[in-house]
C-alpha cells in the first residue's frame, strides 16, 4: 500500500504489505513505500495476464539508443558489473514487479519492462535483482545496485539522497464491484454515506479522512472507513455487497479488474493528493546515469515502446507526457 508521507521518513519509508489473492493471484503488494519479501503469482487467470516465465520473452525491447550509450560514456559512471545494467526491484508487487508463475528466478512486471527498456538502450545487459523494499535505499546509496525500479515516488526528502527519472504517474484508484450503480468517485461529496475498504495509515486513508471532515463540515454523512487485514476477505466483502468501494494504488487495482472481471474504475486521485507526484527509475544522486537514463525513456515514449509496456499492464491512466529528470517531488513533512 501507498504509506502515509508522515510514515516515509527521510527516504527508505515504512513498511506495509498486504496479501492479495483474486482470480488465482497470490502476489503481495507494496506501493511508493513498503517492505515486500518475493511472493510468487501462483497461477494465471485465463482472460488476464500471462505471469509465466513467457511473459519475460515477450516484453517489450529496445535497439541500443547511440545518444544515451554516447552520454553514458561522457558521464564516466560505471556499472556495478561492467557490461550489467544491475536493477534492485521487489519482487513482490503485482503487477509491478513478480516472480513468474512457473519459476522462482525469472521476474515480470511493468516496473522491470522499464528497467529492461532502459538496460537495452544503455547497450547493457540487465541484470534485476529482487530486494526488500527497505534494502533498496542503501543498496542504491552504497553502490551495490545500479539503480531501483520499483514504485518509487519522487518525495522531495528521496531528491536529497537520489536522483530519480519519472516515468509514471503515481495515482490511487477507486474500485467498485462490476455490477455496482457507482459510476464515479472523485471528491468528497461522492463518498457520502459510503463504506470504502483503505489501509490503515496509508496516503489514501488520509484522503478519506480529510474529505470526511469536509463531509462533516456540511452537515453531511461521511463515509465509513472498513480496515481489512486479509485483502481476500476485503475483495470478498466488495462482491458480496457488504462494502461499497476499496481505495489503494491504482496499479493494482487495475491489475484485479483486468484479471478477475469482477471490479471496475470508479475514480482516480493523485497519490500525494493534493498534490500530484511522479514515480520513477532511481539512482545514486550525482553519479552521471540519471541522463542517459531519461535519454532512453524519452526515446521509448517516442517509439511507442513506453505504451506498449503500459497497455500490456492495464496501466494507460499513469502515462507522462514526457520524461523528467528530478522533477518536484512530495512535500516534505
Amino acid at each position: 500500500m501507498s504509506l502515509s508521507k508522515k510514515q516515509t521518513g527521510v527516504a527508505i519509508g515504512a513498511a506495509a504489505l498486504a496479501v492479495v489473492i483474486a482470480g488465482g493471484i497470490t502476489a503481495a503488494i507494496v506501493s511508493g513505500g513498503g517492505e515486500s519479501n518475493a511472493v510468487a503469482a501462483e497461477t494465471t487467470a485465463a482472460d488476464g495476464f500471462d505471469l509465466t516465465s513467457q511473459n519475460a520473452a515477450e516484453r517489450p525491447r529496445l535497439d541500443k539508443v547511440d545518444e544515451a550509450v554516447q552520454a553514458l560514456e561522457e558521464s564516466g559512471f560505471q556499472p556495478i558489473e561492467e557490461g550489467k545494467l544491475t536493477v534492485a526491484t521487489t519482487g513482490g508487487a503485482a503487477p509491478l514487479s513478480i516472480f513468474a508463475s512457473d519459476d522462482n528466478s525469472t521476474l515480470i512486471g511493468s516496473e522491470v519492462d522499464f528497467a529492461q527498456l532502459i538496460a537495452d538502450g544503455l547497450g547493457l545487459e540487465f541484470n534485476p535483482v529482487a530486494v526488500s523494499w527497505a534494502d533498496w535505499p542503501l543498496g542504491v546509496s552504497s553502490g551495490k545496485y545500479d539503480i531501483v525500479a520499483s514504485n518509487v515516488t519522487v518525495t522531495e526528502e528521496r531528491l536529497d539522497i537520489f536522483d530519480i527519472a519519472s516515468y509514471r504517474v503515481d495515482l490511487l484508484g477507486f474500485y467498485v464491484a462490476k455490477d455496482s450503480d457507482i459510476e464515479k468517485i472523485e471528491s468528497a461529496e461522492d463518498i457520502e454515506g459510503l463504506k470504502i475498504v483503505v489501509g490503515s495509515g496509508t496516503n489514501q486513508e488520509e484522503v478519506l479522512l480529510r474529505w470526511n471532515d469536509e463531509l462533516e463540515a456540511e452537515g453531511k454523512q461521511p463515509a465509513e472507513l472498513a480496515y481489512y487485514d486479509d485483502q481476500a476477505a476485503a475483495q470478498l466483502a466488495l462482491q458480496s455487497g457488504r462494502v461499497d468501494a476499496t481505495f489503494g494504488p491504482n496499479a493494482m487495482g487495475a491489475f484485479g479488474a483486468v484479471n478477475t472481471g469482477e471490479t471496475k474504475l470508479a475514480g482516480l486521485v493523485p497519490g500525494g493528493w493534493p498534490q500530484t507526484a511522479n514515480i520513477g527509475a532511481t539512482t545514486k544522486k550525482d553519479n552521471g546515469l540519471i541522463e542517459p537514463i531519461a535519454i532512453v525513456l524519452e526515446h521509448a515514449l517516442e517509439s511507442g515502446a513506453y505504451d506498449e509496456v503500459l497497455q500490456r499492464w492495464a496501466l494507460e491512466d499513469e502515462a507522462v507526457d514526457t520524461i523528467e529528470i528530478n522533477p518536484p517531488g512530495l512535500p516534505r513533512q
